[in-house]
């Protein structure tokens, strides 16, 4: 007795593999494309907001304060005790070092603005 076989009919079109392989220059272009977006936002953002208001009116919260010469062997430690007494000379410093940006030491003839709060 013979036995016959039969084997599944042949595909038509061949498997073709489906997996997207990059090349490093792909891969780096990638990338750019996708960070593109966010770029582009930060920077529109950057642009339009952040900006401050700044004003001189009397109603305006902030704007008024006093100011005050630095004498020398004034600290201003110093200064924030005899100018608000009452407060806690470590608030006031913080204060004054806030509004008037310092990022060093003081020295003398320099002018220095008050807060409102603290003044007298």
């Amino acid at each position: 007795m013979s036995t016959l076989s039969m084997a599944p009919p042949a595909p038509l079109h061949p498997a073709r593999s489906t997996r997207l392989r990059l090349t490093v220059r792909g891969r780096r272009l990638l990338g750019v494309l996708a960070a593109l977006p966010a770029a582009i936002a930060l920077s529109a953002a950057m642009l339009a907001g952040g900006s401050a208001l700044a004003s001189d009116e009397p109603g305006a919260p902030g704007a008024t304060f006093e100011t005050v010469t630095v004498a020398p062997g004034d600290s201003l430690w110093a200064i924030a005790a005899e100018h608000a007494p009452g407060a806690d000379p470590r608030d006031v410093v913080d204060a004054i070092v806030r509004l008037n940006a310092l990022d060093g030491p003081i020295v003398p003839g320099q002018e220095l603005a008050l807060p409102a709060e603290f003044s007298r």
